[in-house]
């Protein structure tokens, strides 16, 4: 079943609900009230009868075998009345009146009777008598403080129903036209649903939703798109790894204004903006650090205006620059096989140790290799519980060791586990911080010896994170921009400025704050602090 045959369907049916459940309650209450009436204004006229002087002389001269004309009187006042009969008995419940002359000295047919003449009280009762089924109403006659008959009035069941349903009839008009105003405006909304939707489907819907999102991104260059408050509302993986190197997912820049990112780019969308409005795509280059960036703007324009704008960019690379990322990408290869040369030969030492039968020079050996890693292994273990970030340092242990930098975790240093999404923010400021300090640390040998110092803690309501190397500290002429995006102290080319730049997101990210000096003893010092109970 489609959708609007659907929601159709459910809407009707439920308004068909309702409705017949509401008619059916007032139709209870209106013939719950109409009967209450009708009993009301029969015992109100059975007490006057009662105490009416004509009607007591004459059921007293019954009681004493007297003569009596009560018929006549007694017709005349139901004449005026809407009540179908009026019957007067005696304390024998002997008929003095009736609609039917011939039912004059009968007994009352019905128990009904009973309680007001044998206990005196009025009341109220549904039973079938000589004329049908009636609503009859019993009030006690008394004299001298003694029951002398009673009183019955009473109203046909069927003529009462009948006039219930004529007053029903109405009030029925009224809801058939609220029952074709809700119809009429189920099939209003089904049909603007219908145009909304283009009449696709809920599953066609998510499918091309899905299909939207595998479209956006497979495609390799960044797309983003904004509103009219530079707000971001749409990216893809190619742009968030751009803006943040992928340390935030794409669901973290969603409402979040593109200046955060890049003032650049957004000053070039603003500047878009001012352009002819006839005008399909504007095209530009911006800076973000020190690369350049092609980008197409296009205005998202609707019959109401534009109503944001899509933005495609990627790296506007040279043949120069193409060449210098392809020499940077040789040297890491040639990094990595002189690496596993390195571990060959070790393997291939410890190897023949053990075919020529030298067991204990390979102990010997790999003792060696290994004490340098069991004196960090056992330091990380006892004060880092979090998994992530201790893999983390034990790798970095060994980067350092490779660059001959001494690293070493603070003995005072704490730091629980924590859950994935928080421990792999971790991970990138502390691995950001560390490789910033080891390479400051080993560019700076010559003039004191390379040392990395680092201290962690979790203790208070915040994480503190310190790293303190010997390089030779943060440039005055960049001391105020080393946070922004592709600053960098370094004089290699292939430094392109972006972990502090990530540090600092992700400092932002958890209402922190980040801080540097130059410490006493020709060491630089960064501290982080980040407050753990982010949501």
């Amino acid at each position: 079943m489609k959708l609007k045959s659907y929601l159709a369907l459910s809407t009707v049916a439920t308004t068909s609900t309702i409705v017949v459940v509401v008619t059916t309650v007032i139709f209870y209450l209106l013939q719950n009230a109409h009967i209450a009436g009708i009993q009301d204004r029969g015992l109100e006229l059975a007490r006057v009868l009662a105490h009416d002087p004509v009607v007591i002389e004459a059921v007293q001269a019954k009681n004493h075998q007297q003569p009596f004309a009560l018929q006549t009187y007694i017709e005349s006042i139901r004449s005026k009345t809407d009540a179908s009969f009026i019957v007067v008995t005696d304390n024998h419940a002997l008929r003095l009146t009736h609609p039917d002359p011939s039912k004059i000295g009968l007994p009352f047919r019905g128990e009904d009777i009973t309680p007001a003449l044998t206990e005196g009280i009025d009341h109220t009762s549904i039973a079938s008598g000589t004329l049908g089924k009636a609503i009859r109403n019993f009030t006690p006659i008394v004299a001298d403080g003694k029951v002398i008959g009673v009183v019955s009035i009473g109203y046909l069941y069927d003529r009462s129903i009948s006039i219930l349903l004529e007053q029903f009839g109405q009030l029925g008009s009224l809801i058939t036209l609220v029952y074709l105003i809700g119809i009429s405006l189920t099939a209003t909304f089904v049909f603007k649903m219908k145009r909304t939707f283009l009449d696709y489907e809920p599953e066609v819907i998510v499918n091309k939703f899905r299909e939207h999102e595998m479209i956006l991104n497979s495609i390799r260059d960044a797309i983003i798109a904004v509103d009219t408050d530079m707000r971001i509302t749409t990216v893809n993986h190619s742009a968030s790894k751009m803006l943040s190197m992928g340390i935030f997912g794409r669901e973290d820049f969603i409402g979040k204004p593109l200046s955060q990112y890049s003032a650049s780019l957004s000053h070039l969308v603003l500047c878009s903006q001012q352009t002819s409005a006839e005008a399909t795509c504007v095209k530009d280059t911006f800076n973000m650090g020190k690369h350049a960036y092609h980008a197409d703007i296009y205005p998202i324009t609707t019959t109401k205006g534009t109503q944001g704008h899509v933005i495609v960019f990627f790296a506007n690379l040279e043949q120069r620059e193409l060449a210098s990322e392809v020499t940077y990408l040789k040297n890491y290869t040639e990094l990595l096989r002189s690496k596993t040369h390195e571990y060959s030969n070790k393997l291939n030492v410890l190897s023949g140790m053990l075919q020529i039968g030298h067991h204990d020079e390979a102990v010997e050996f790999i003792q060696q290799e290994t004490d340098s890693y069991q004196s960090i292994i056992r330091s990380i273990v006892t004060t880092v519980q979090d998994s992530a970030v201790a893999g983390l340092l034990l790798a970095k242990f060994n980067k350092a060791k490779d660059l001959g930098v001494t690293f070493s975790l603070d003995e005072d240093s704490s730091l629980n586990s924590y859950e994935k999404a928080l421990s792999d923010k971790f991970v990138t400021i502390l691995g950001n911080l560390i490789d910033n300090a080891l390479l400051a640390a080993w560019q700076n040998r010559d003039q004191q010896p390379a040392t990395v110092q680092l201290y962690l803690s979790d203790r208070s309501q915040h994480i503190i994170m310190e790293v303190q190397d010997s390089g030779a500290g943060v440039p005055e002429n960049i001391h105020d921009h080393i946070l922004e995006f592709g600053i960098s102290s370094k004089d290699d080319e292939q430094q392109n400025g972006v972990g502090l730049y990530l540090v600092s997101q992700l400092v932002e990210y958890f209402h922190g704050s980040i801080d540097w000096e130059r410490t006493e003893h020709h060491t630089t010092l960064f501290s982080v602090y980040l407050d753990k109970n982010i949501q």
